[in-house]
């Protein structure tokens, strides 16, 4: 039997590098072939590659790569992101690991998010010319997942080997109607909690027996439900507390129960940090006898406009022809953690199609972010 050779990708098109990298199933948490794929592009550009894993499952193991590559003194410039993806979901019209192109369409899982920003950005190191300066990318296989054992434990790695950019952008989807038209300069925090109140268990023809529970959490709700964080900021949209679940499991009309909880999730600006939060709500729900538990998921950052944004911002124009917009609206992502290292943006493809079935990216655009990127690269070190 006559072993085929693998086919030898050519690392100026982003479409093909693309393609490579949607074929290698990469769910949460990602390890392995995917990572071989990208250190394979990587290599010849002359990046010195470094990966390892961390965590255990279910969590993990997660996979994270740091590629790095130096051209004597100047600006170092990192580009982050992550190669896990999200299950495929049934009903997706050709295998979401099977790269398809459909008239200007490529489709498969992460294609939009975030593979095909990673692919555009290698493609955009391969055709630049030599600057100086470092180049780095700070990839992760868990931005998908609770984001434990990702960027989290990279950037642990980096401080040991003294690793540190000066600027970094973030591949994340953030265009909305059109490529370029919003980049993401900040992005909300976010937490969770959990509140039960206990109770003491009875028969309702005999409440001086018992304790209803119900009763404090309804308290404790109204309390919550009639706080006002804040009315936003110059760059944040007001913070929100959103009740999103509440829960007795009383399946009997004639028992009080024994315990009732609820869980609240709250998006919050630059005017608060998860930790105050965490006591503004512990501050209600103890005195009515509950207990509160607590995650910060991220804390709410902002890189201020200014040089960095400026930059991208004319990069996109000079290709578009458009303005983008400076946003911090959408979720959370990695961005959260890196803005502890230097000044983050977050700029990307349409975010149309991520997370959904039959996920594509527009050829064009593929082709487009790429000389966006390059633009950017060529612009660091006069710009820094």
């Amino acid at each position: 039997m006559t072993v085929q050779p693998a086919p030898v990708l050519t690392l100026t098109d982003p479409a093909a590098l693309a393609s490579a990298l949607i074929a290698c199933p990469s769910i949460t948490p990602a390890t392995g072939a995917v990572f071989d794929c990208l250190a394979a592009m990587l290599a010849p550009l002359g990046f010195s590659v470094e990966r390892f894993l961390d965590g255990e499952a279910p969590e993990g193991p997660v996979e994270n790569l740091l590629a790095v590559r130096r051209a004597g003194d100047g600006p170092h410039f990192a580009f982050a992101g992550h190669l896990d993806v999200v299950p495929p979901g049934d009903g997706w019209t050709s295998d979401a690991f099977a790269p398809q192109t459909r008239g200007e369409l490529l489709y498969g899982r992460g294609a939009v998010d975030m593979k095909g920003s990673i692919a555009a950005f290698v493609a955009a190191v391969a055709r630049a010319e030599a600057q100086p300066g470092t180049i780095s990318l700070l990839i992760t296989g868990d931005e998908e997942g609770d984001a434990i054992h990702g960027t989290r434990a990279l950037m642990a790695h980096m401080a040991e080997r003294g690793v540190k950019p000066d600027l970094c952008l973030v591949g994340e989807p953030t265009s909305v109607n059109r490529l370029g038209d919003t980049i993401k300069i900040g992005r909300r925090g976010s937490v969770n909690m959990w509140i039960t109140v206990p109770g003491v268990q009875g028969h309702v023809a005999y409440p001086h027996l018992a304790h209803n529970p119900i009763s404090p959490l309804l308290h404790i709700l109204s309390a919550i439900e009639a706080i006002e964080l804040d009315t936003g900021t110059d760059w944040f949209q007001p913070s929100n507390i959103e009740i999103t679940d509440l829960h007795v499991g009383n399946p009997a009309t004639n028992v009080i129960p024994g315990k009732a909880s609820a869980r609240l999730s709250i998006r919050f600006n630059d005017l608060h940090s998860g930790e105050a939060l965490v006591e503004r709500i512990r501050a209600i729900v103890e005195p009515e006898g509950g207990v509160l538990e607590a995650k910060i998921s991220g804390e709410a950052f902002l890189t201020p406009p200014g040089a960095f944004s400026s930059l991208i911002s004319e990069a996109i124009e000079a290709e578009t022809g458009i303005a983008t917009e400076l946003s911090t609206s959408g979720g959370t992502s990695d961005a959260r953690f890196l803005s502890r290292l230097c000044p983050v943006v977050e700029f990307g493809l349409v975010n149309a199609t991520m997370h959904k079935l039959d996920e594509a990216v527009a050829l064009p655009d593929l082709e487009q972010l790429t000389r966006i990127y390059g633009r950017i690269i060529a612009a660091i070190p006069t710009r820094s």
